[in-house]
């Protein structure tokens, strides 16, 4: 599900800027949408591989929860090498709880990264609060998110 959103989201930035589609995403897209002009698919998201089992995580919420996860596991790798997974855990979270109660109710507004985060903890929480997801606030669910 994760490469059509990435196949998509090329598209879309190749059509923005009036570029031509490589002849990769050109034959996806005339696939995909074969699929579903033929019905042998009964949407658009089943024909690009979008669709989610019952019950499951919808696309853009799979894709929120990667960015999260990906920013929260680089913190804890470049601001906290010498800790424990467990002391990271504890860490980012005392850090994203103080951070959700300050400096994120000035950065949820901002396009882009204040430049004085960049290197510092605060870098990578804006980019997990910038994701879209939840942020967890369990030690124990921060604990599995650090497995590498």
């Amino acid at each position: 599900m994760l490469a059509s959103i990435q196949n998509l989201r090329e598209i879309s930035q190749l059509c923005s800027t009036g570029e031509r589609l490589t002849p990769e995403l050109s034959m996806w897209l005339g696939t995909t949408l074969n699929e579903f002009l033929d019905q042998r698919a009964p949407s658009l998201d089943d024909a690009m591989g979008l669709k989610y089992p019952r019950g499951g995580v919808p696309w853009w919420a799979e894709e929120a929860i990667v960015k999260r996860d990906r920013a929260l596991r680089e913190m804890g790798a470049e601001c906290f090498p010498e800790h424990s997974r467990s002391a990271k855990a504890s860490l980012i979270r005392t850090l994203s709880v103080r951070y959700a109660a300050t400096a994120w109710l000035r950065d949820r507004a901002a396009e882009e990264m204040p430049e004085h985060y960049r290197g510092e903890p605060r870098e990578y929480l804006w980019r997990a609060f910038k994701s879209g997801a939840a942020i967890p606030l369990s030690d124990r669910h921060l604990r599995t998110i650090l497995i590498p």
